[in-house]
């Protein structure tokens, strides 16, 4: 009896040590659970709050805390997977000895007794290989995990970590997926389906295996009713329910050229960006978005018409609005087929601007002093650079010229000569270091910035345009507004604003560029009901062709031209390719919007008078000039 007892109490030393053994080799595993810090799937939404894309790196996850979890789920968990879980320590030794018996029955590990709390570990830290030392291992970390965590604790990192099939890791990422409907919005048998999921998540997939996942979910239904938890109506009803499932993308990338700007945006400002469950919302209008890629594409098809022998695989565009008091970027295009190229136009593609440059150097005259009715020279100079003495001698669109012309007219008809004798007699150092103050980089100079000779982006250059809506004042095009962490916590982000020059003196430019698009080249850029202001622009040899629009509350840039600044066709100017696309753009964005602001408003400062046959608008800096009794012209208003 003595040695019996000895070798009993080795025996229990033996495995007390072995425990204190395993416990020392998994101890710091309990922790990966202990402080559950899972990778969680970054979603950024619409201004308003649709989901634009799902973000995640290797696991897509979407967290639900405990208290939001209906209890109908916990209930369906527990009867399916783990009856006693409310009364157990971790382990159940009555599933354990039952399973014990079925293993010296079949001479090997048949079934298991698994918990919730033992499933959890095996989902997190633990293989699933059925050996001795790996199940010691697993109560071992079950007796840890139940002694430091509560049962809810325990439910809410078991329901939140486990995959369910079509890489949905999570309950609430699963019923978003499969169902598209929040977790209290679920019927019983679509609980069903879902909580029967991790035994088996790509056998009982309902996109896969329709018939095993209901055939599944009955099974659990049944394990309810059978345990009191449902009434027989609700399991014949549940049984009986087929429901609609989805079988889709896990990015759900709706908007993927605005999606890679957010990445590059917000990846250098956290390191975790795609595993830490960030929520961003944009400024994006997603309507609009969709509204922005039919209008690119409509011009697009219309060059395509014109010239079916294009190069399809080189011809490309972009588009961008913004809102312009608050330079939020409504919609971004960079390109018409983003399977065919992620280039990126909108932001990556730096084009010249040709004409529509014009707008910004025209305002330089107005703040000094020039009128809108001031008498400038379009007529035709020879220049020479003193440097290599090769000779330059610019011409019109038109190949005409008209003599002395208003500015404004020489502005609505874009006249080439008359902008750049502008430039000659305001003086090329002024023009260069205002435009350069202004925030334009990389202008030549030279005369040749009259026409737009340098490259910048549509969503660069849509800063710029801001001045004109906003007033004067240059607003930063914001895509980011709002990143909030998985805490709750939110970091705002605002646009930069700089005033460029005053509201009154800004909106006699916006006058010009209304009539640009009533009788000027942007004609084909008008939309019916509400006021529409713009510049086209179009480079040599139709290379690059534009129209920079606004209302009195968006603005919408458009660009056009081959890839490898080829190029297009003769006769692709800014007015006939970019214009009906601002304009579709506009008119959708006015059925969406009834409410808009249709007609600038006046502000203070500006005054008016009939001028000639037509009422023209003035400033104290920028009076208009007298009218001779003899002719026409302009006593004082004569530039050369």
């Amino acid at each position: 009896m003595k040695y019996l007892v000895t070798l009993f109490l080795a025996g229990v030393l033996v495995v007390f040590g072995g425990l204190i053994y395993i416990y020392s080799l998994v101890r710091f595993d309990a922790y990966k659970i202990i402080d559950y810090n899972p990778r969680l799937t970054t979603q950024i939404y619409d201004r308003n709050g649709e989901l634009i894309a799902n973000l995640f790196d290797k696991e897509h996850r979407i967290y639900v805390k405990y208290e939001d979890i209906p209890p109908r789920i916990v209930e369906a968990l527990v009867a399916i997977e783990d009856t006693s879980f409310f009364e157990h320590q971790g382990i159940n030794v009555e599933a354990i000895l039952r399973a014990i018996i079925k293993d010296i029955k079949a001479m090997k590990l048949v079934e298991g007794a698994s918990t919730i709390t033992q499933q959890l570990i095996k989902n997190t830290v633990l293989s699933r290989e059925k050996t001795l030392i790996r199940k010691l291992s697993e109560a071992v970390l079950a007796f840890k995990i139940e002694s430091e965590l509560e049962k809810e604790e325990i439910l809410e990192r078991y329901l939140n970590h486990v995959y369910f099939g079509h890489g949905y890791y999570g309950i609430k990422t699963a019923a978003l997926g499969y169902f598209h409907k929040e977790l209290d919005a679920l019927s019983i048998k679509e609980i069903a389906m879902l909580v029967g999921l991790p035994k088996a998540p790509s056998s009982y997939d309902p996109t896969r295996n329709m018939d095993l996942s209901l055939s599944r979910a009955n099974r659990v239904l049944y394990r309810m009713f059978s345990l009191g938890w449902i009434s027989e109506k609700s399991y014949r009803e549940g049984v009986n329910e087929q429901p609609i499932v989805y079988d889709e993308t896990l990015t759900q990338n709706k908007a993927p050229y605005v999606v890679d700007e957010v990445i590059k945006e917000l990846s250098p400002k956290y390191e975790d960006f795609k595993s830490g469950g960030y929520k961003v919302h944009l400024g994006i209008d997603l309507r609009l978005q969709n509204i922005a890629k039919e209008a690119l594409n409509l011009g697009y098809d219309e060059i395509l018409k014109r010239h079916p022998d294009s190069n399809t695989s080189l011809l490309n565009g972009a588009i961008v609005s913004l809102d312009s008091k608050s330079g939020d970027i409504l919609a971004m295009v960079g390109g018409v087929d983003y399977e065919k190229s992620h280039f990126n136009r909108a932001t990556q593609s730096k084009r010249q601007p040709g004409s529509s440059i014009k707008p910004f150097i025209y305002q330089k005259a107005l703040d000094v002093g020039y009128s809108t009715m001031t008498q400038i020279p379009d007529i035709s100079r020879v220049y020479t650079d003193k440097a290599t003495e090769e000779e330059w001698k610019p011409k019109n669109y038109e190949e005409n010229f008209e003599g002395l012309i208003s500015l404004k007219e020489a502005l609505v008809h874009s006249r080439n000569l008359a902008t750049i004798n502008l430039v000659n007699a305001l003086g090329m150092d002024s023009v260069y270091k205002e435009l350069k103050n202004d925030g334009f980089e990389n202008i030549p100079y030279d005369l040749t910035l009259a026409l737009g000779s340098f490259g910048i982006s549509p969503l660069e250059y849509s800063g710029f345009y801001s001045i004109f809506p906003n007033y004067g004042v240059k607003i930063e095009p914001i895509l980011v507004k709002k990143v909030e962490n998985r805490f709750g916590d939110a970091t705002i982000f605002e646009p930069q604003r700089e005033q460029i020059t005053s509201a009154a003196q800004a909106y006699l430019m916006v006058d010009i560029l209304r009539t640009v698009v009533q009788r000027g080249t942007g004609r084909r850029a008008k939309v019916d009901g509400i006021e529409v202001a713009g510049k086209t622009g179009t480079t040599n040899s139709n290379v690059d062709a534009w129209f920079c629009g606004f209302t009195p509350e968006i603005e919408v840039l458009v660009w056009y031209g081959n890839d490898d600044n080829s190029p297009m066709k003769e006769f692709e100017t800014g007015g006939r390719v970019a214009g009906p696309a601002f304009s579709h753009f506009v008119s959708e964005y006015v059925k969406l919007n009834p409410q808009t602001q249709r007609t600038f408003k006046i502000p203070e400062g500006v005054f008016s008078k009939k001028y000639g046959d037509s009422i023209e608008y003035f400033t104290a800096i920028s009076p208009l000039p007298k009218v001779s009794k003899y002719n026409e012209n302009e006593e004082n208003g004569l530039i050369f």
